[in-house]
């Protein structure tokens, strides 16, 4: 009995050590303000990008005076959130950032409110309505206030205006965005890209959308706009016999209606031999004119396969069609008004999957350029092939492919035109194909042997330092290729008041739900992620990764089902609801196996113990 009563105590004693024990750690993490974030995309801490930017990025101190309105439990609980992110910011800066929350009640604090940016350079804070139903749902608060910040840094200041309570994603990348540009202009050190002029597809190319009355956007104006940091500069080689400024930090090529000269190519090449720069080649093999609703296809790899070959990325005439992973969009049958499903082989969309393993993922979204990227839309590309024997020093590296069940086609012209079935279905081989590929390192020179003719520059036989090359063999890579097809010509200025005057309703139509699929989106955060890459700026890309959302839970035993372009919407829909029936199957599965594994293995754990305790027991022997 007394052995008992002992051992009951002891219990005790250790079972009250344990308790202050858990109790000391949460005191003490939470007088340190430390967490420990195990998220993809570090989604409750402060990003690493956006800790380099404040903490190494500035050379003066940054002041933020956060104007919030407090009352209600929404803007409440969102004040709070935005001042734990601004604590994260002021501690990672190393003194470097400063802050205050000031909540505007007196009409003299509502004044000097106003007064920020009210000479101009940046948009004025704005006194907005902020309201909150009841749980009866039969009244409502509101209250008017500002939920906006001011950033101040050198001479210069700036402001988000207005911010949403009710939506917070992406919240530190907008403020780090803020951040980065004030510093820029003040600094005077804008990431400064290149775009090298030359008649063809351009980003001021009003291709994204269907046309309607008016100019439409293009994708210069939307990162002008909301991107400002980066700064374009038009390069005009002028037929070979003009350097590009060595002030750039990368250029940027796209598809072509005229062939490259030899001595364009080797002013191109000169700048790369200078060392920690970079070049952007989206142009492929495919060639289709714009305004074009027949989508025939030229092949011609307008002399650039001379330049980049020669660093390891072989470009091949010919057009590839994906039969895995292609675009299907809905549309309206104008005789029956059905809707039925049309399959685009020429135009792709890669998305990565569970069943691919890391070399033959469409997307390598560890590389910089498609950061965390899950699905991209490819229009009209063709295939490359890697070359490392042809640059020692550099890594090759392929960094976006088809799937394994793509074919090419070198007959040119290829038609890309809108069909219910393809003919090309059944031709060439099916297999795997980069379609966009990059090279980094000491590059070798590919013009040092041989100066082309018109060319009086001095080349060097290989770059002074590493530089980066990134070849996407698709011309339309940030068009809606079906905007570009079925969007009238551009008019006469005279004429442009009358609005858009033909193009092709059917290619419009299928553009408007092109554009509504997020591909357009996409392609815009992916030339985002590609400027980053030409200016090597690594820390806004870890910031930008929090506007993606976390991914859904995937299966990736159930292998979504294939369809041919022959299959009908009844196969279709059949198909589909046995792959969710499989799917549900296994999650029903899964979530048994979750709620009954714990409790029985914990039941099992007891069981063992109790047993090897009464064998203990049976062997005790008292001493006589």
């Amino acid at each position: 009995m007394e052995r008992k009563q002992r051992a009951a105590s002891l219990s005790g004693v250790y079972l009250a050590v344990v308790a202050i024990a858990i109790a000391l750690v949460n005191v003490i993490a939470w007088n340190l303000n430390k967490r420990i974030d195990v998220t993809k995309n570090e989604r409750f801490t402060l990003s690493k990008g956006s800790a380099n930017l404040v903490s190494k990025g500035l050379k003066e101190t940054l002041s933020i005076k956060l104007y919030v309105t407090k009352g209600l439990p929404t803007l409440d609980l969102f004040v709070d959130d935005l001042t734990n992110l601004m604590g994260e910011y002021e501690r990672a800066s190393g003194g470097k950032l400063t802050y205050q929350v000031i909540e505007p009640k007196t009409d003299e604090q509502k004044e000097e409110a106003k007064k920020h940016c009210s000479s101009g350079g940046c948009q004025p804070l704005q006194m907005v309505p902020f309201g909150e139903g009841s749980e009866q749902a039969d009244q409502a608060t509101i209250t008017q206030g500002y939920m906006g910040i001011v950033f101040e840094y050198g001479a210069e200041e700036d402001t988000i205006p207005v911010l949403s309570p009710e939506n917070t994603q992406g919240l530190e990348f907008w403020i780090t965005n803020k951040i980065r540009n004030l510093r820029d202009k003040v600094d005077d050190s804008y990431p400064k890209i290149g775009l090298v002029k030359k008649e063809g597809i351009s980003i001021n190319d009003e291709n994204l959308v269907p046309s309607g009355r008016g100019p439409g956007p293009n994708m210069k104006g939307i990162l002008s706009q909301h991107f400002p940091f980066y700064k374009f500069e038009d390069v005009d080689l002028e037929g070979g016999k003009k350097a590009i400024d060595e002030k750039l930090n990368g250029v940027l090529l796209m598809q072509a209606d005229k062939d490259w000269t030899d001595a364009e190519l080797a002013r191109i090449d000169q700048f790369l031999m200078r060392g920690d720069k970079a070049l952007l080649v989206m142009s492929g093999a495919v060639n289709i004119k714009a305004a074009d609703a027949s989508m025939k296809a030229e092949l011609n790899l307008r002399n650039l396969d001379k330049l980049v070959s020669a660093y390891g990325v072989e470009m091949k005439n010919e057009a590839i069609f994906e039969w895995g992973q292609s675009v299907r969009l809905p549309v309206q049958d104008a005789g029956s008004g059905r809707q039925q499903w049309i399959v685009f082989p020429g135009v792709l969309t890669l998305t990565n999957t569970p069943e691919f393993d890391e070399k033959n993922q469409p997307i390598d979204s560890s590389f910089t350029g498609f950061f965390r990227m899950e699905q991209l839309g490819i229009g009209f590309p063709s295939p490359l092939v890697g070359h490392p024997e042809k640059q020692p020093q550099a890594k090759v590296r392929t960094v976006m492919r088809t799937t394994e069940n793509a074919s090419v086609d070198a007959s040119s012209p290829v038609d890309f035109g809108m069909k219910i079935q393809w003919p090309q279905e059944g031709k060439g081989d099916r297999a795997q194909r980069d379609i966009a590929i990059e090279v980094s390192g000491v590059l070798k020179s590919a013009f040092a042997d041989k100066k082309p003719e018109g060319f009086d520059g001095d080349l060097p036989a290989e770059s002074k330092a590493p530089c980066r090359v990134l070849v996407i063999a698709a011309g339309q890579f940030l068009a809606n290729p079906f905007a570009r097809a079925g969007n009238p010509p551009p008019m006469p200025p005279q004429m442009a008041m009358m609005g858009p005057m033909g193009g092709d309703r059917n290619l419009q139509s299928i553009a408007q739900v092109y554009a509504q699929a997020t591909y357009v989106t996409n392609a815009i955060l992916a030339f985002k992620n590609l400027l980053d890459w030409i200016s090597n700026d690594t820390d806004l890309i870890a910031t930008s990764a929090k506007l993606t959302s976390d991914p859904q839970l995937t299966y990736g035993d159930v292998a979504k089902p294939k369809f041919a372009p022959t299959d009908d919407e009844k196969t279709i829909q059949k198909r589909n609801e046995e792959w969710r029936e499989e799917r549900r199957a296994l999650q029903s599965q899964i979530s048994l196996t979750l709620t009954l594994l714990p409790p029985v293995v914990f039941m099992a754990f007891g069981i063992l113990r109790w047993r090897r305790r009464e064998a203990n027991r049976a062997n005790i022997k008292l001493a006589s």
